[in-house]
């Protein structure tokens, strides 16, 4: 993407999209309402894992672009969360401990589940040899985090483990119309996971750890122009219809290219559902992960915490730390521009009589 600002902005909503749901306010392994994680963007492995659960095991975008006479690529970026096993490991005097709890130099760190972030890369070349292909191969590994007392000694460690993933990025284009194409690109998991139990109320949980979370896409081209689906050109309307989307929905991102607001060089396909060019609002005091939420709400809910409260949400997640660290830093003025803006005005519009 040429234009940095641009780029920067799309990230910024991408990002709020990866995140969204990951962390529900309060933050912290004991809240009922964190009973459930992973709700949004889920693809699941195939091979009857997806289907025993009821989960999708693909994800597919699908859009229209215009481009001219010569050649074009599209650049599509695969993002998506991996779940993160955490335990924590007391140093006894037999050896490491594995504890549900540990405090280290004033520090509580807790067992429970983290994500990291992936990401697949993928071009698609028009006129090319056809649909193109990447992978999705993570190994499976762990990392260990030494904890150490504030005189230097070793108390205990942070193992995070995850598994191996594996699965395809897809991209293929059609002509639909005279210098428009249909873009289609597909997510497909086909990771070894072991097969749900029956009855199992933790089967879902326990498959989360080969699924891809929060999965949404990127896509630009420099040398076209996509196309809204939400308000396409009259001409396109029926081909815009014609676009399945299952699991992500396409809308224009990053600067408008043209004065009508409908085609622009970048699109963003998430689980959420999204107007065109959307964007996180300058008001907003930094990463909450909770982005499409209000964050005056979000801030004085964390706020209200209890201590015992805040020490365990800060020892659950480095995320979470980072939101309670956030919202205790924020000052006066900046909890008065959260009650909200407006972002323009416009006429009313003249009543309609129905008496014609």
């Amino acid at each position: 993407m040429k234009d940095t600002a641009a780029q920067t902005g799309v990230d910024a909503i991408a990002r709020t999209c990866l995140y969204e749901g990951y962390l529900l306010w309060p933050y912290r392994r004991s809240a009922l309402k964190n009973a459930k994680r992973w709700t949004f963007g889920g693809v699941f492995p195939g091979g009857g894992c997806a289907e025993a659960l009821g989960e999708r095991h693909t994800a597919t975008a699908q859009l229209l672009l215009e481009h001219g006479i010569g050649p074009y690529e599209v650049t599509v970026r695969l993002r998506f969360l991996q779940v993160v096993d955490r335990t924590v490991w007391r140093d006894g005097p037999e050896g490491p401990e594995r504890t549900d709890a540990l405090t280290v130099a004033g520090e509580r760190h807790v067992t429970w589940q983290e994500a990291t972030e992936r990401e697949v890369l993928l071009t698609l070349a028009v006129p090319g040899s056809g649909p193109c292909a990447s992978a999705v191969d993570i190994p499976e590994g762990s990392a260990a985090e030494p904890l150490a007392e504030a005189d230097g000694r070793r108390a205990g460690s942070v193992i995070r483990g995850w598994r191996r993933l594996s699965g395809t990025l897809t991209a293929a284009s059609e002509p639909v119309a005279p210098g428009v194409d249909r873009l289609t690109v597909r997510v497909a998991n086909t990771s070894d996971c072991p097969p749900p139990r029956p009855g199992d109320r933790r089967a879902r949980e326990e498959a989360a750890a080969y699924a891809f979370a929060s999965t949404h896409l990127i896509l630009h081209s420099d040398q076209a122009r996509f196309i809204s689906l939400l308000d396409p050109p009259y001409q396109l309307r029926r081909a815009a219809a014609a676009c399945a989307n299952d699991g992500v929905w396409p809308v224009l991102a990053g600067e408008q290219d043209g004065p009508d607001g409908r085609r622009a060089h970048t699109v963003l396909a998430s689980p959420l559902t999204l107007y065109d060019f959307p964007a996180v609002a300058p008001e907003s005091p930094g990463d909450l992960f909770d982005g499409t939420e209000i964050d005056q709400l979000l801030v004085l809910s964390v706020l209200s915490m209890t201590e015992e409260e805040q020490a365990e949400a800060r020892a659950c997640d480095p995320r979470a730390r980072e939101i309670l660290d956030r919202c205790a830093g924020l000052g006066l003025d900046e909890m008065a521009h959260l009650h909200g803006a407006i972002r323009e005005f416009r006429p009313a519009a003249a009543p309609v009589r129905e008496d014609g």
